[in-house]
């Protein structure tokens, strides 16, 4: 379904990837894990057409997407969940879901209520302001959101970050939902063990590079992995 080749990506002068090259397949939950610094946001704002790449390609569905811009890329079958939610603060919950169905031109309501029906708390509070929900309902919000697009393929950024611990359980079982229900993702993760929980293969990025691949039993096995973000 996605193809990265070669990507090269700056921020100013900086080179922030060099030439990273990965591939997620229909039906697949591919993980991307790193410290930070490593690549990670970066690889997914390029694929979304948030930053456009100095050198590389990338295909989508057959199509070459490369240097698109963010509302054809998200037309076409592309959904970013950002870093930090980055939710409407005051326009209300069913106001920001909307927003995530703005390529749209056919009806949305099935849609709107199959997202209230993966996170109900949203329906209760649909009507209230996006900045006066707690962080672990922003993150659904946000991940309602990227659905609205009808989706092909989810890109989730840290999409567990500064959540408690029984809210990272929530956002591992939504993961697992949508996989279930035919979605396709590219997880950017910190948290390794998350992202290894629900990835099927998974990529390791340093300093701008893929420095491992390989399925996620694989990764889960070699010591560097374990010493670097496995905790041992």
């Amino acid at each position: 379904m996605l193809e990265v080749d070669g990507l090269v990506t700056h921020y100013r002068k900086i080179r922030a990837l060099h030439e990273i090259s990965l591939r997620v397949d229909a039906g697949e939950v591919v993980a991307l894990v790193g410290a930070n610094g490593a690549g990670k946001t970066t690889t997914l704002r390029t694929i979304s057409g948030l930053l456009r790449p100095r050198a590389g390609s990338i295909r989508f569905a057959g199509h070459d997407i490369t240097g698109w811009a963010p509302d054809r890329i998200v037309a076409a079958g592309i959904a970013h969940c950002p870093e930090g939610r980055q939710v409407f603060p005051e326009m209300t919950v069913r106001e920001n879901l909307e927003m995530g169905a703005y390529t749209r031109r056919d009806r949305t309501d099935r849609d709107l209520q199959r997202v209230y029906a993966l996170f109900p708390r949203l329906r209760e509070r649909t009507r209230q302001p996006a900045g006066t929900l707690s962080g672990g309902e922003q993150q659904m919000l946000a991940i309602g959101r990227a659905l609205m697009s009808d989706p092909k393929l989810l890109l989730f950024d840290e999409p567990s970050l500064g959540l408690a611990p029984v809210l990272v359980q929530e956002v591992t079982r939504v993961i697992r939902a949508l996989h279930a229900s035919g979605k396709t993702v590219l997880l950017v993760e910190q948290n390794a063990e998350v992202a290894f929980t629900v990835a099927h293969r998974g990529y390791v990025l340093e300093n701008g590079r893929v420095a491992l691949a390989g399925t996620i039993n694989a990764l889960a096995a070699d010591d560097r992995v374990r010493q670097a973000y496995l905790g041992g």
